[in-house]
């Protein structure tokens, strides 16, 4: 535990990662946030340094995680040139947990190379309360030299771990699962806002749901959000469109037809253009329940 931490992205996720390693006796060294006022309140919190600059999070750390919210930020903090986090960064281990594209991380993992550092994919599969708890899903990718310096690091923050292969790899794992977890959540608020529909108890239908084929995960984590309209926010509708889009891109590129995912990312995209893209992603239930969504 030697080691110091930065953390870049101290939002819902990153805030919660920062805090774990804290708890666990790690030595968070610097925070950083596009919104100052956020890294600042964490610092105080955690007693660190709020940095004004990228550069300066590396200068106080030895381990930097980073937990940003698409590619461009995610090639802006890496930028080759100025104060980046590349900045002086000879030695350092970058631990990347977005979900971003596969090839951004394997041209942050290129970069830091030049640099003399080491760059890990850390993808999560888990929401806020498992990153305050350590109990996160996390798929990494990289080379066998940077995930064996994380790992003391990333035991304290999951409760199971894979590493994928190489640098990208994990990140297209990551495309996946959320790509077949934004269906399951579009096909079960069609589900639940039919049954309300035809009049039919939904709580007694989520019950009979979760007891044949029609049960899944999001059943569990979303159903009786979906049907209470509680859409507090632990995974947004505009991460959820966003991770659609990362997973049918590499569709296109294998030339590959995804109808089911592509009719998802549209309905997600819709909940952005109707200003429901903060909610929780349960909250496409808002489209299809009736009479939920006012017509402007």
């Amino acid at each position: 535990m030697a080691e110091k931490i930065g953390v870049v992205g101290v939002g819902r996720m990153g805030g919660n990662m920062a805090r774990r390693l804290k708890d666990c006796g790690f030595t968070v060294s610097a925070v950083y946030d596009v919104r100052s006022k956020v890294a600042k309140e964490l610092a105080k919190e955690l007693g660190c340094e709020a940095c004004g600059q990228l550069a300066k999070v590396t200068e106080l750390s030895d381990v930097i995680i980073t937990v940003v919210s698409d590619d461009a930020a995610m090639d802006k903090v890496f930028a080759a040139k100025g104060k980046s986090l590349l900045h002086k960064a000879q030695g350092r281990l970058f631990i990347n947990c977005a979900t971003i594209s596969p090839k951004t991380h394997v041209d942050v993992e290129a970069r830091a190379a030049k640099v003399g550092a080491l760059s890990l994919e850390a993808c999560m599969a888990s929401s806020i309360t498992q990153a305050r708890e350590g109990s996160l899903y996390l798929m990494c990718g990289g080379t066998q030299e940077a995930f064996n310096r994380a790992k003391p690091i990333l035991e304290k923050l999951s409760t199971s771990m894979r590493f994928v292969g190489k640098a990208g790899e994990a990140a297209k794992v990551k495309a996946l699962v959320n790509m077949v977890m934004n269906i399951n959540t579009a096909g079960l608020a069609e589900g639940l806002g039919l049954g309300a529909a035809l009049g039919l108890d939904l709580t007694m239908l989520r019950e009979v749901f979760s007891q044949t084929g029609a049960n899944s995960r999001v059943l569990v984590t979303d159903g009786e959000d979906m049907q209470n309209r509680e859409h507090s926010c632990f995974f947004s509708a505009a991460h959820a469109a966003k991770d659609s889009g990362i997973a049918l891109q590499l569709a296109k590129e294998q030339k590959l037809k995804l109808p089911l995912a592509d009719a998802t990312k549209k309905q997600y995209d819709r909940m952005v253009k109707e200003g429901l893209g903060e909610l929780d992603k349960s909250g496409i239930a808002e489209l299809t329940f009736k009479g939920r969504l006012k017509k402007k």
